[in-house]
């Protein structure tokens, strides 16, 4: 089947190199500033953004050391063992319900090929069987699932998804961070939560297709993570209804990245590929000419989830942009594009369009109150 249109153009805005898959940490991102299309479109192209981050000038402060990754992998090799013989003790010891061992199949591969598309058939497949009742004790180590976003098929590896325990089945994170007293990290556990609630979306819907009930999945997923500074498996049940339902919110208003990048320039393109002696096929300047001509909605906390952050704070800077002051300050200016233009509002060197007059008048009123209060009137 010949590819779609808008998929042929995305491939075309990518160029020669291979696309970046899509990850639960890319939908939470994206998800967090739906109103930025310019990465909805560099995601959805499959645009290393790392890459084009440091063609444009900008080291992204993202990415695992070797160390962090060596004992990521190791971790998880642990609670793998023995056919997940921690995470079935896990599951009983915060279920309070019996749990039966159960069968792995390991999906990280399908008769040798590694292909997402492969692995997601296969994973369909299993869940046929589970449709048929022949593979309720199947633990899914690594199952690849599908899901919609903004027009464009994403494919998401959760870590696993277990067996059925009563009348449900859960999603697993394993990951690396230590739970000290039982506590770990707000951040991180809030960052796992969301990564969660798109798997457990996925996994929904997955259900659906194969003709399972799809509540089945359950809105709480297991976080095992080390205990205290060891290395035994700690796992704790995390309620994640309010992330799911902002997660699938926030994707019922994304835009289609196809219909943001047919709005581009002809000639636009973020193709970040070498010829044979190692130089790059697109100039820098051709690569910054493409990146400004996607809106973007920067705003500092952007600093924590994207590769281009960077270039984007730069351009927010250098426009006055009063998000780069934060959503609060963008809330307070509507309609006002520029800080220079606000504060030419409020010295009087500007007149403001008619409908802007009641914003302009507010900032007048409150520089007037900060004034009183800095000479201790108030």
């Amino acid at each position: 089947m010949p590819p779609h249109p808008s998929e042929d153009r995305l491939a075309q805005l990518r160029g020669h190199l291979p696309p970046q898959s899509y990850s639960a940490r890319k939908i939470t991102a994206l998800t967090a500033n739906p109103a930025c299309a310019r990465r909805a479109v560099l995601d959805a192209a499959g645009v290393d953004k790392a890459q084009l981050a440091l063609r444009l000038g900008h080291e992204p402060r993202f990415g695992q050391s070797p160390f962090a990754i060596a004992r990521s992998q190791g971790f998880e090799a642990l609670v793998m063992w023995g056919g997940y013989a921690e995470l079935i003790r896990l599951l009983r010891e915060e279920l309070s319900v019996p749990v039966e061992e159960a069968a792995v199949a390991d999906l990280h591969e399908v008769a040798g090929r590694t292909t997402l598309p492969a692995r997601e058939r296969e994973t369909r497949r299993l869940l046929a069987r589970i449709a048929e009742g022949g593979a309720d004790r199947l633990i899914l180590d690594h199952p690849v699932l599908t899901l919609e976003v903004a027009g464009h098929t994403a494919y998401l590896e959760p870590d696993v998804v277990t067996h059925r325990i009563g009348d449900r089945f859960h999603t697993v994170a394993i990951r690396s961070f230590s739970a000290v007293d039982g506590q770990a990290d707000p951040v991180a556990v809030a960052e796992t939560a969301r990564q969660a609630a798109v798997y457990v979306l996925a996994l929904r819907r997955a259900f659906a297709a194969a003709r399972i009930d799809p509540t089945l999945v359950s809105h709480r997923f297991l976080l095992v993570c080390p205990q205290d500074f060891s290395n035994r498996p700690y796992g704790r049940l995390l309620d994640i209804r309010q992330e799911i339902d902002a997660i699938e919110f926030q994707l019922g208003r994304l835009r289609r990245a196809e219909d943001l990048a047919a709005l581009l320039p002809a000639g636009s393109t973020f193709d970040l590929s070498r010829s044979t002696d190692g130089a790059p096929t697109r100039s820098d300047a051709e690569l910054r000419a493409s990146v400004d001509a996607l809106d973007a909605a920067y705003a500092p906390s952007c600093l924590g989830f994207c590769e281009l952050s960077g270039h984007c704070r730069t351009e927010a800077s250098a426009n006055g942009s009063p998000a780069r002051l934060g959503t609060a300050v963008r809330g307070d200016l509507p309609g006002i594009d520029s800080t220079r233009t606000a504060l030419a509002y409020l010295d009087g060197t500007a007149t403001p369009e008619p409908e802007l007059a009641d914003v302009v008048d507010l900032l007048t009123a409150a520089d007037r109150l900060r004034s009183l209060r800095g000479g201790g009137a108030a």
